[in-house]
């Protein structure tokens, strides 16, 4: 694994980011099947896309304010 992937998820949690939003990018980043479609929610399918691009750019705008 990347240590890349250790430190942004570190991150991630340190600033509060959506739990939902950093499942979704764990998920997208390992290459895992999506979610069921009832319990698919926007942070989760957000974290998804970035995780899967393995794009750090955008979780901070899920963090907790």
């Amino acid at each position: 694994m990347k240590q890349e992937y250790y430190d942004t998820v570190t991150k991630m949690e340190e600033m509060g980011v959506d739990p939902e939003y950093i499942q979704g990018w764990q998920g997208g980043y390992l290459h895992n099947p999506e979610r069921e479609e009832q319990r698919v929610t926007e942070a989760y399918s957000a974290g998804f896309e970035d995780g899967k691009a393995q794009n750090t750019e955008n979780f901070s705008k899920w963090a907790k304010k």
